[in-house]
């Protein structure tokens, strides 16, 4: 590829090792992190070789972390954002300065000079909001009191930033110091706050206006070059008072929170935060230098695991002290504690200031990557080993289901299907007794005032307490499949005479419940679905009773075809051969009655009535019923 260009040669390496890094890793357990990770180390000057300019790279894929700030601002309203105010500033300041505060007195007592151990200390106080806000995206945390209170230090960190960096030259003693005085510093403070002011202010003065003279020109491409040039914009304003380009963008997306458009402005940009994140890793990956670890692998060693101790026994300690749940405290500890991007810029500068030599730097950064590197996996092993004991624990205080019960109706799975379930038997004055194993939602149902017991319907012997053996009905409503397909197992070989009413997920999963017998088969979003295709229908111009005929001939067909495809459903070729005869036995049928109505409307027999048009209807409302 001696003529291709540039871009060409480098989106054919990224995509390519991502494309087979990432699955591989997720394939193995190990998270799309790790996997961005071992693709950059694959790629970079220490793989293959195949990327030499990693800084250039670096410095381009932190745009992806000030995409993921501006959204994570555009789901936080600014009275949200008010309310966050003193997590953000007592926790954050907590953790900045507890960690701080440890590192530098390690240092000190290590025998290194205090400016050293100083700037260290504030750099290795940092952690990565890339990689904690995407685990805790994956894993649907920022909403769990360990993510909001996680997100607010890490927003404490990208202000605390600011004067981490304005206190590098000061520690240098060199030219840049002496330049720096009252005079200079008292500007830079007042570009500072007008670039924030000015961005306050222009977002609610002026954004909602521009954007909404860009989507009045109905081009969707530029209205996607819009957002984008937004965040851009806004990031080049940051970097030019030396502000940080993330911060900036979570102020812009929060000023947009309650914009009309906030939506669309999500939609444009979260592929290209998926993407350019990605790359990011990627980036860090390759950024490791190994040549530093081959050379002091002690010391890297006593480095990285110093630091990660020390700022976890602060990050568990404020852990506790904010009362978060123990099950969430390990993987809050885990994210905070490693290393963040930020302590590149601080380490780089740091020794363009000559506050240490660059050797130096390239230890801490060696260190920092490695921290990076090393918590996806440690993340792992925190699922496997540890969360389970905190699982068990939590699940204990729930006592499990002891005293025989006697209700007609088992309900196995109280989320949001087996609830709907339940209070309609409730409504009716039906008893039932329902089960669910997980602790979260049993004690928040009780809160509402469900009785709700706590047991794995999957255990025989928690079965034989609920009543199996005299109720007349078990509803398998658990969102998981191998639980529905094991608990179906069961009912079946010890309570034959239980009818059995279960939920689906998917195809697959009804055709394997029906595999076990079990006729009375539901899927999740069907009947949803249906009913907004009715309404499609009737925005159309259909009147409400030829939309719900409709409706049902498809419901009627639908049901028809999936008992003809179940035969089949293992055989590939004759399920699709039976998929597109009933659809086009359908479109015919449908076509037919199309015809026969604009004949007789031709005819003028405008009532449409025939002998079995008043049966059809009747049968409609009824199956709807």
């Amino acid at each position: 590829m001696e003529h291709a260009p540039a871009w060409l040669t480098s989106s054919l390496i990224y995509l390519s090792a991502a494309v087979i890094a990432v699955p591989l890793s997720k394939a193995l357990g190990l998270g799309s992190i790790l996997g961005y990770l071992g693709a950059g180390i694959a790629i970079g000057p220490w793989g293959l070789g195949l990327v030499t300019h990693v800084e250039d790279i670096l410095h381009f894929a932190e745009f992806g972390v000030v995409l993921m700030l501006f959204l994570i601002g555009l789901e936080l309203e600014p009275r949200r954002l008010w309310s966050l105010r003193r997590p953000i500033f007592g926790w954050g300041s907590a953790q900045v300065l507890g960690c701080t505060a440890l590192l530098f007195l390690a240092g000190v007592a290590a025998g290194i000079g205090w400016k050293v151990s100083l700037v260290a200390a504030l750099g290795l106080a940092l952690s990565s909001t890339a990689i904690a806000l995407q685990v805790l995206g994956e894993r649907n945390l920022l909403p769990t009191g360990s993510g909001q209170a996680g997100f607010s230090i890490l927003l404490f960190q990208d202000v605390a930033a600011i004067p981490i960096l304005a206190l590098l030259p000061l520690l240098g003693g060199g030219a840049e110091a002496e330049a720096a005085d009252a005079s200079s510093r008292a500007l830079e403070a007042l570009k500072i706050v007008g670039v924030i002011a000015g961005i306050v202010v222009g977002g609610r003065l002026l954004l909602r206006p521009v954007l909404r003279w860009i989507a009045k020109s109905e081009t969707p491409e530029i209205f996607t070059a819009a957002a984008l040039l937004l965040v851009v914009a806004i990031a080049a304003l940051m970097q030019l008072v030396g502000l940080s380009m993330a911060l900036g963008a979570f102020l812009a997306g929060v000023l947009l929170a309650e914009s009309e458009y906030r939506r669309e402005l999500e939609t444009d940009i979260e592929p290209f935060k998926g993407l350019l994140l990605g790359l990011f890793f990627i980036a860090v990956g390759m950024s490791i230098d190994f040549a530093v670890l081959r050379n002091a692998p002690g010391l890297m060693a006593a480095i990285v695991v110093g630091f990660l101790a020390i700022k976890g026994v602060v990050i568990w300690w404020l852990a506790r002290g904010i009362g978060l749940p123990v099950a969430e405290r390990p993987v809050f500890t885990l994210l905070l504690a490693q290393g963040g991007e930020f302590a590149f810029v601080v380490f780089q500068a740091a020794a363009g200031a000559r506050v240490f030599p660059a050797e130096t730097a390239s230890l801490l950064i060696g260190a920092v990557a490695v921290s990076m590197l090393l918590t996806p996996l440690l993340l792992v092993a925190i699922d496997r080993w540890w969360l389970p004991r905190y699982a068990g624990q939590k699940a204990s205080g729930l006592a499990e289901i002891s005293e025989s019960q006697d209700a007609p109706v088992i309900i196995a799975g109280f989320g949001r299907y087996g609830q709907i379930v339940g209070r309609m038997l409730n409504a009716q004055g039906i008893r039932a007794t329902v089960l669910d194993h997980d602790a979260d939602m049993v004690e928040a149902a009780r809160a509402f005032g469900y009785k709700v017991f706590y047991g794995d319907a999957s255990r025989l012997d928690l079965l034989r307490v609920a009543g199996a053996g005299s109720a007349r009905l078990l509803v398998v409503a658990v969102d998981d499949v191998e639980q529905s397909l094991a608990i179906v197992d069961l009912a079946r070989e010890h309570f034959p005479h239980l009818e059995l009413v279960a939920r689906a997920r998917d195809v697959t999963h009804w055709n394997q419940l029906r595999d076990r017998g079990v006729m009375r088969v539901e899927r999740e979003l069907f009947e949803s679905s249906l009913r907004s295709a009715r309404t499609v229908l009737e925005v159309l111009g259909h009147t409400p009773f030829e939309a719900r005929r409709h409706a049902m001939r498809f419901r009627r067909h639908n049901l028809e075809l999936f008992e003809q495809m179940h035969p089949h459903y293992k055989d590939r070729a004759k399920l699709i051969a039976v998929v597109k005869q009933g659809r086009r036995q359908l479109e015919e049928q449908m076509a037919q009655e199309r015809s026969e109505r604009e004949r007789r409307a031709a005819l003028g027999d405008r009532e449409l009535r025939t002998p079995g048009w008043d049966r059809e209807r009747g049968a409609a409302r009824t199956e709807e019923r």
